[in-house]
């Protein structure tokens, strides 16, 4: 880990700002983040990790001595001097026959997995805002379904989904889908309940239906009392499972392993608490505390609940792939209360945040409250979590979209009591990270992207486009036109971070920034970006439709529209830099999906149309 701009421990010695001043790490934070990562400031390196040889698949070579190898996926190929050539992709480990530290081999694919005619064109979806007249008051996977055959229909390629990570499951479930309490399960908000087993002819469903569709009446998501009916109505069907689910609960629970057993543990132990983990009685707060075994025992049949509930949501989200390819997308961390940090607290700084330094778009910089993984450790767990958890979002993808990919390489550290100001980039093993997306990427023949906006190091982007890992354009932050951008990356005209085409063009985001208390300054440029690319229109859905043209024109591999604009929404998901002062992550779509397939496609869909290049 050591180089030239780091120290033994990853950390940077300083960093640019975005106008160019130097920022030198100042020796209160370094020690601070050395204490993070849960070493002693004074130690110029953390302890050795175990070694690690990474090389590509077809790689045949002698070892340094005699070793066993043992396989990832099981087996032995008993002891060898010589590495075979045929050796599977994936993370293998090579055992010294005489005294010596065990090897972490990973064997890798030459990159990303890619499709050799991407010219893919897909509608981009906030999974929570996409409600029918049949949903319960936030947006299901069967209207996810649904949506996804009109959108095949009508000659598009993929739907591209907001996060479909689980939140903390108490009372008020989490509204942001990039602050997830786990990365590796689903949110079962958006199962749609009528169709769970059993949920047809069942009075009780439907009278906590009809309550749940009144909601409909509002666009705000009422998260809490979505999770209260649906919770309701799971716990009624799961009382009445017949042998034959029992057995499909057993199969699903025993192929998701471990991993499944913990995290339906934390929702049962959650659900008893309603506080983060570290406010639990000492005995729960580890997952291998002494009173975490026989909780497990004494509250089985609710941790078999929260199984049977993962197990439908996969099933649903299978169906819904089955409909339409999706594309996944991954958020960059999890909630240091929720139950990936329960589970991975050994390999978390909890004692660290990641954020953004300050720069031009926020003088005081930007404090995502997530804890980052503590580099060594990574290594120390042989990238076992790093990989289930790229695994688990590429489960039923045709695709992944990795939220700020910059962290494959550095991540912007805030000692706990500090601010953004007093904050350090630290250096990951972006070489090795990226070998094991590249097998995960293979194994589920899904190609990935990466969210590169922002502050880009050089070599950056070049390294991502080696591994085949696409880049983001959007219309917004490009000076040049799409039809000059590259092939290798995916386009867009904005993010959910960023105001819609139409809350841009018609002045109502700059309208609802000011009552949010946020200065509007930039809205005029953005404006003046979209008429460069949208040439003469005038109207909101000229405007979209000229830019989707341009983006289903353009060399790029990937074309994105939003349901957004699609729909000329003026509303943007997400406002940076509020809290209570907007609706983040909570505002449904003005039409329903029925409505919306029921008729003609809006031009604004079908300008995203994409022809041979």
């Amino acid at each position: 880990m050591r180089n030239g701009r780091s120290d033994g421990w990853g950390i940077d010695h300083g960093y640019h700002a975005t106008d160019g001043t130097w920022h030198e790490t100042t020796d209160a934070t370094r020690a601070a983040l050395r204490r993070a990562m849960g070493g002693d400031p004074a130690h110029e390196a953390p302890p050795p990790a175990p070694p690690v040889w990474t090389v590509p698949q077809g790689w045949g070579e002698r070892l340094q001595s005699p070793c066993r190898m043992l396989l990832e996926e099981g087996g032995e190929l008993g002891v060898m001097v010589d590495l075979p050539a045929d050796l599977p992709i994936g993370r293998h480990r090579l055992v010294p026959v005489d005294d010596g530290p065990e090897t972490l081999l990973i064997v890798r694919p030459r990159h990303c997995h890619h499709r050799g005619d991407m010219r893919l064109a897909a509608l981009a979806v906030q999974a929570y805002a996409a409600r029918s007249s049949q949903s319960w008051g936030i947006g299901e996977l069967r209207d996810l379904r649904t949506l996804g055959g009109w959108v095949r229909d009508h000659g598009l390629d993929l739907l591209a989904l907001s996060p479909l990570h689980a939140p903390s499951l108490g009372d008020v479930p989490g509204a942001s889908p990039y602050y997830p309490s786990s990365r590796r399960h689903l949110n079962p908000l958006h199962l749609a309940i009528e169709e769970v087993p059993g949920a047809a002819d069942d009075p009780e469903v439907q009278r906590l239906g009809a309550e749940a569709r009144a909601l409909l009446s509002e666009r705000h998501i009422d998260r809490g009392a979505v999770w209260q009916r649906k919770r309701t109505a799971l716990q009624g069907l799961f009382g009445r499972l017949g042998s034959a689910a029992q057995r499909e609960l057993d199969e699903f629970s025993a192929s998701r392993g471990r991993d499944l057993t913990l995290f339906a543990t934390f929702c049962a132990i959650f659900e008893a608490h309603q506080s983060p983990w570290w406010d639990w009685p000492p005995e729960l707060r580890h997952p291998d505390g002494s009173g975490v075994t026989q909780f497990a025992r004494e509250h089985a049949e609710r941790i078999r609940f929260h199984r049977w509930v993962q197990m439908l949501c996969d099933r649903q989200l299978a169906d819904l792939a089955r409909t339409c390819p999706v594309m996944t997308d991954l958020a960059v961390g999890v909630d240091p209360g929720g139950a990936d940090a329960w589970v991975d607290q050994d390999l978390l700084a909890l004692d660290a945040r990641v954020g953004a330094p300050p720069d031009d778009f926020a003088a005081d910089g930007q404090d995502w409250g997530l804890p980052p993984a503590i580099p060594h450790r990574m290594v120390e767990d042989r990238y076992e979590t790093f990989a289930r958890t790229v695994r688990a979002a590429l489960r039923h993808g045709s695709g992944i979209r990795i939220d700020h990919v910059l962290g494959l390489f550095r991540l912007f550290w805030i000692p706990t009591d500090g601010t953004a100001a007093q904050g350090a980039y630290v250096r990951y093993p972006v070489d090795d990270l990226l070998a094991v997306l590249a097998i995960e990427s293979e194994r589920a023949g899904a190609f990935v992207i990466g969210e590169d906006l922002g502050t880009v190091e050089e070599g950056v982007r070049e390294k991502l486009a080696t591994e085949r890992l696409l880049g983001t354009r959007l219309v917004y932050f490009e000076d040049d036109v799409p039809a000059t951008w590259p092939a290798g990356v995916a386009g867009a005209a904005t993010t959910h971070d960023l105001p819609t085409v139409a809350g841009t063009w018609t002045h109502a985001d700059a309208r609802l920034r000011e009552e949010a208390g946020l200065s509007a300054d930039g809205t005029d440029a953005l404006r003046e970006t979209l008429a460069r690319v949208a040439d003469d229109a005038e109207s909101v859905e000229e405007v979209v439709v000229r830019v989707h043209e341009a983006l289903a024109a353009s060399p790029v591999e990937l074309a994105i529209g939003n349901l957004d604009d699609v729909l000329c929404t003026e509303e943007r998901p997400n406002m940076p830099g509020t809290v209570d002062e907007w609706p983040n992550w909570s505002i449904a779509q003005p039409t329903l999906v029925d409505d919306l397939v029921a008729g003609e496609p809006p031009e604004t869909l079908t300008s995203l149309h994409r022809t041979p290049s």
